[in-house]
């Protein structure tokens, strides 16, 4: 099992990413450097790369829509030139609040535009010549919606590799299907082991049906936060109010993935109680609402004997890398002990 933790740059993502160097000497084996509407990741993992000599270098995500297919391959390449091979690519429809609200874009056809969008990005980094014609990506620009001069084209540099890791952050049932039938790997949040099989087990086994044989097995990165003692459960608290944002405030009541995820674990009435006080402007109410049994189950928090049995968890749920989010004193410390526990 691999060790990997999320960039926690919180408005100095430079500090944050110095940070890695040791958590890397510790034994850390990925970093993701999150999106959404902050700061831009390929920057940041750019910068994680000359800094760093054998942490692989994630982007948890880009989203299929803001940046073309054609600019995602090139970034992919990009990546992978300046870190020697490390980098891996992580995709994601992310919403329509930030797709519509923040880049202008129409959120269209989700599963079909990021197949598509992979597709075409395996192609480009085989250096094919590109001539692509789907649901949501026409390559070259037909002539009835451009000026007629496209042509197919391949990038012009030759990437560090043919083949860059793609994984998906996915949460319905059909995108996790389409993540296990052609993705590198998959990204879930909001991750139980309790929970995983009954939500997502029937689709992961349809996708890996129709998997090709051309691919290694579905690589499954999910953890959460790490706090280990006898007297950490507190550290718990700190946790609520993120599910709290995410379960009540990413997302219209009738379209919030993640509070369809909270819901499908069994809390149905809390999710729906916690989306009320948060959209209604109650957000410490809400976070109050976030269950408890929800926090141990997403979390590594207790004593030493605790955290090696979530890790078995998580392990046995099918986890191959181990995302944490160390809430310690010292952080290097905690994932040099985590890297001799998972290893």
């Amino acid at each position: 099992m691999k060790l990997s933790t999320m960039l926690m740059y919180d408005g100095n993502p430079r500090a944050a990413a110095d940070s890695v160097v040791s958590l890397e000497k510790a034994g850390l084996d990925t970093v993701w450097v999150a999106e959404a509407y902050g700061f831009d990741s390929p920057t940041l993992m750019g910068y994680l790369a000359a800094k760093t000599e054998t942490v692989e270098v994630g982007s948890a995500i880009l989203n299929v829509y803001s940046r073309t297919p054609g600019l995602i391959a090139q970034t992919a390449a990009g990546l992978d030139n300046v870190s020697g091979g490390r980098a891996i690519l992580g995709l994601g429809a992310s919403g329509p609040q930030v797709i519509e609200g923040w880049h202008g874009v129409p959120y269209d056809r989700p599963l079909t535009r990021t197949k598509e969008v992979i597709e075409v990005v395996r192609a480009a980094l085989r250096r094919e010549t590109i001539n692509y014609q789907g649901r949501t990506i026409t390559l070259p620009l037909p002539a009835d919606q451009g000026t007629g001069l496209g042509k197919p084209l391949k990038i012009l540099t030759k990437p560090e590799r043919p083949v860059v890791p793609i994984y998906i952050a996915a949460l319905g049932a059909k995108s996790v299907s389409g993540t296990a039938e052609y993705a590198d790997g998959w990204l879930p949040f909001l991750f139980s082991p309790e929970g995983a099989n009954a939500v997502w087990g029937a689709a992961l086994r349809e996708g890996t049906a129709k998997r090709s044989p051309d691919l290694a097995p579905l690589e499954i990165t999910a953890g959460g936060m790490v706090a280990i003692g006898e007297d950490v459960k507190g550290m718990l608290d700190f946790m609520r109010p993120m599910l709290a944002l995410y379960i009540g405030g990413m997302g219209a009541r009738g379209k919030n993935f993640y509070n369809d995820l909270v819901c499908s674990y069994g809390y149905e009435a809390e999710a729906a109680k916690i989306q009320d006080l948060y959209l209604d402007g109650y957000k410490r109410d809400a976070e109050a609402e976030v269950p408890l049994e929800l926090l141990e189950r997403i979390n590594l928090v207790g004593p030493e004997s605790y955290v090696k049995e979530r890790i078995a968890a998580f392990k046995e749920a099918g986890v191959t890398n181990l995302q944490v989010a160390p809430a310690t004193e010292d952080p290097t410390a905690t994932v040099a002990l985590l890297k001799e526990w998972v290893a």
